[in-house]
């Protein structure tokens, strides 16, 4: 009877201790992951929304780069960290991708896409197709004209195997009859660098991505993988308007690990709402050339379930990639 008292007594203790840490919560920094270098979307949105985010919790949100493997290394260390309201993801959508495939090539799980619960989406845009200015194609026509007359000659860069560069431009493949050499980097800061210093010879990215340097005359973007015109290139005409079955939209969103305590998930909820509406957040990403579209957590959801499933058809129909 008297250990079944201390049993007890512990427990209450510790649900006590537990309550008031949600209570006491952010009593110090929280470490925003961004799973790909500085220079790529997924950092151009989590700058502003971080400083929102500090200001509205009283603490800073730090941000942590943790690049490679397409973003799989920064998600499986979000997915893992202790669900303490301390450890944040701002992902794109390569999140739905890379754990199916991994059961493509046949590796071990980096992580579940359960694993991490959805906050909030700031941003979704068409991923755009640049090329130097320099290039010898003004269309996306003569573009691919040449990828058929010259197989494997013409080179993309990515941020990784199955991540949101690499995933468009397999899709355009597939659908234009073609075939391009697939050359990875960390993420897409340094694949437009290639591109910009000749490395490479185009990039499939997010309009923020590479907005600057059209702007400079350094770039061409050729078309969009969207449905409907790109707010910052409104001439940009469409792969599906130039005959090819190819769309595709990078997103970028908040996670949290599953287990967060539900008092600090909507603590973080709230907080990102309110750097969604905060008008500086808006302006720096408006700017960057990706106006904020903001989804709440339970559309979130949906929406993210919603681009796991159709992305699983996608990334078998491109297979195991060396």
């Amino acid at each position: 009877m008297k250990r079944r008292s201390l049993i007890l007594t512990g427990l209450l203790v510790s649900a006590a201790l537990s309550a008031a840490a949600q209570n006491s919560w952010p009593a110090r920094p929280v470490t925003m992951i961004v799973p790909f270098p500085p220079g790529g979307l997924a950092d151009l949105v989590a700058r502003p929304v971080a400083e929102a985010m500090s200001r509205d919790l009283g603490q800073p949100v730090v941000i942590e780069n943790r690049a490679g493997a397409g973003g799989g290394i920064g998600m499986a260390a979000a997915a893992k960290a202790k669900p303490d309201g301390y450890t944040v993801l701002l992902a794109l959508s390569s999140l739905t991708v890379i754990p199916e495939a991994d059961v493509v090539l046949g590796r071990p799980a980096m992580f579940a896409l359960a694993d991490l619960r959805p906050i909030a989406r700031f941003t979704a845009d068409p991923t755009v197709l640049a090329v130097r200015a320099d290039a010898p194609w003004k269309t996306v026509q003569q573009f691919v004209d040449d990828a058929k007359k010259r197989p494997g000659a013409i080179n993309y860069g990515s941020s990784g195997s199955y991540g949101t560069m690499h995933v468009p431009m397999e899709i355009l493949s597939q659908n234009a009859g073609i075939k391009m050499t697939h050359v990875p980097f960390t993420g897409a800061g340094p694949a437009v660098v290639a591109l910009l210093g000749g490395q490479i010879d185009a990039v499939s990215s997010g309009p923020a991505t590479v907005l600057q340097q059209v702007k400079a005359g350094k770039l061409r973007v050729l078309a969009h993988w969207g449905t409907s015109p790109v707010g910052a290139l409104p001439e940009t005409t469409s792969l599906k308007d130039a005959g090819y079955n190819a769309e595709y939209a990078q997103w970028s969103g908040l996670f949290i690990p599953k287990d967060t305590p539900e008092p600090i998930a909507q603590r973080l909820r709230a907080a990102a709402k309110a750097a969604a509406q905060d008008s500086k957040v808006k302006d720096v990403i408006l700017n960057a050339g990706s106006p904020v579209l903001y989804q709440d957590a339970p559309d979130f959801e949906k929406y993210v379930q919603a681009d796991a499933a159709r992305m699983a058809g996608v990334v078998k129909r491109i297979g195991k990639v060396e």
